[in-house]
């Protein structure tokens, strides 16, 4: 599934071939993603010019004059930048058509994404409104963890893993995060003192940052071949995630495996306290 660092390095990719061009068409080929797309509503991104691409979470928005429209990568979707007469494949579920003869492909196996329109203020759309904090921007600090923490029994990794406190720590980067600060996975949030939730919150910073910088771990077939080396790279640096009953790249312990919520957690025996 694309987590945060794949959607920001979708939309870095993204930026060059569409900003400041004008959208000349949305052509919707199967309306049945996550939820129903609304092409009259999207309609109005047409002969509009994009202002600018961002992120909220693991959505990207699509700034134009008439208000903003939303995409979502779902499971198993991505986009691709493609010459404008390139024949759609199978779950090649919408284009948008720009004026430099490209198109902007959605290619969503599952259907599990989606392509909403959010207007003029996207930051209230039910999709987002409920979303906490980014990890990226200053505000998210360990004293804000710490903060959020008290009086919570669950399990630290459900803490940052919860998208209405922080968005887009998703379960390979906490995994990560966590044993880069030295944290048990299972350790109750609110026993954790702040001084080490500091260090989660810089650690949490250090790894998608660097994901970000490697192209992130899950991306397959990001249609940019300038790219393609630099996609997916950064999997090849897990400390622990898939590493079960492998030994720990930084001490003589194991990697073991639980299941917390219905997700892997994957921790070293000897590291995580």
């Amino acid at each position: 599934m694309p987590e945060l660092p794949e959607v920001e390095v979708t939309k870095i990719e993204l930026v060059p071939h569409i900003v400041g061009n004008t959208i000349k068409k949305i052509i919707i080929r199967d309306h049945r993603l996550r939820w129903p797309i609304n092409y009259h509503a999207l309609k109005k991104l047409e002969n509009k010019k994009v202002i600018s691409l961002s992120r909220r979470g693991k959505y990207i928005f699509i700034n134009s004059e008439a208000g903003t429209a939303m995409i979502h990568l779902g499971m198993s979707g991505s986009l691709s930048v493609l010459d404008r007469n390139t024949i759609p494949e199978k779950h090649d579920h919408f284009d948008i058509q720009l004026e430099n003869q490209k198109i902007v492909r959605f290619n969503d196996p599952r259907r599990f994404g989606c392509f909403e329109w959010a207007g003029k203020n996207p930051e209230n759309h039910k999709l987002i409104s409920h979303l906490g904090l980014e990890p990226l921007e200053k505000e998210f600090t360990g004293d804000y963890l710490y903060q959020v923490s008290r009086n919570r029994t669950t399990a630290v990794k459900a803490l940052i893993m919860n998208a209405s406190i922080v968005v887009g720590v998703g379960n390979i980067y906490a995994n990560e995060s966590l044993f880069m600060s030295g944290i048990h996975p299972k350790r109750m949030a609110k026993n954790i003192a702040k001084n080490r939730y500091i260090s989660l919150s810089k650690s949490i910073k250090k790894i998608l940052k660097k994901s970000i910088k490697d192209g992130g771990t899950t991306l397959r077939d990001f249609s940019f071949t300038y790219q393609e080396e630099k996609i997916g790279y950064f999997k090849q640096k897990l400390f622990t995630y898939d590493r079960e009953n492998k030994k720990c790249k930084q001490c003589d312990g194991t990697i073991k495996r639980i299941v917390q919520l219905g997700r892997s957690t994957f921790y070293c025996i000897n590291c995580q306290h």
